[in-house]
This record gives C-alpha cells, sequence and structure tokens, in this order.
C-alpha cells in the first residue's frame, strides 16, 4: 500500500490546478471556425460551438469548486473529507470525460484529413 506524505499531496494539488487553468483558458479562448465551416452551416456549428462552450465552463465550474473546498479543507475551515474527495472526484470525471471527447474530436479530424480527395 502507498503512503501518503506532504509533497505527494501538494504534487495532486499542482496537477488539478494545472489542469483547472488549462480549462480556463480553453473555455476563455474565443471559438473560431475552422476553414470556413462555420460559413457553410452557422446554424449547426453554432449550436456544437455553444455546447462545446457550455461543457467547457461546467467542467472548469467543478475544477474550481474542487479546488476552493479543497483549500479550505487545508485550511481548516471543514472537517467533511467525504465531501472534499467527493467534489475532486466529481470533477476528475468531467475532466478525464472532456479529455476523451477531445481525443475522439482530434481522432475524427485525423480520419478526415487523412481520406483521398
Amino acid at each position: 500500500m502507498t503512503t501518503i506524505n506532504t509533497s505527494n499531496l501538494m504534487a495532486m494539488r499542482n496537477a488539478i490546478l494545472q489542469q483547472n487553468s488549462a480549462l480556463q483558458k480553453a473555455a476563455a479562448a474565443p471559438a473560431a471556425p475552422i476553414g470556413g465551416v462555420g460559413a457553410v452551416n452557422g446554424a449547426t456549428d453554432s449550436n456544437f460551438t455553444a455546447s462545446l462552450r457550455d461543457a467547457l465552463t461546467s467542467v472548469n465550474t467543478q475544477q474550481t469548486k474542487a479546488a476552493s473546498i479543497t483549500e479550505s479543507y487545508e485550511r481548516g475551515e471543514t472537517n467533511d473529507i467525504a465531501a472534499v474527495m467527493l467534489q475532486r472526484e466529481q470533477a476528475n470525471v468531467g475532466f478525464q470525460a472532456t479529455l476523451q471527447v477531445r481525443n475522439k474530436l482530434l481522432s475524427a479530424y485525423k480520419d478526415i484529413m487523412s481520406m483521398p480527395v
């Protein structure tokens, strides 16, 4: 069984904060149409963009809440470790799901780009 020490906890915390900042940057970046696709099918593109932006915002909110409740626990303001771990796991699952969606979109893009014309 692995022992948990302060350096491991701080490394995990820093990893979570880095993931959170990456998601905040992704959510804040303006969505531009790729290759003029938005001009061809504007309604569908804006719906997809809005859905993707909403999903990223939701994941970002979960990450922010997890970071704040973790910091609250570290300061001793709360003693409910179960709530802290639950919030962190929810944020982690949301982030992993977002990562898998990104991977699938990237794979689909690569497949389309490698198709002969």
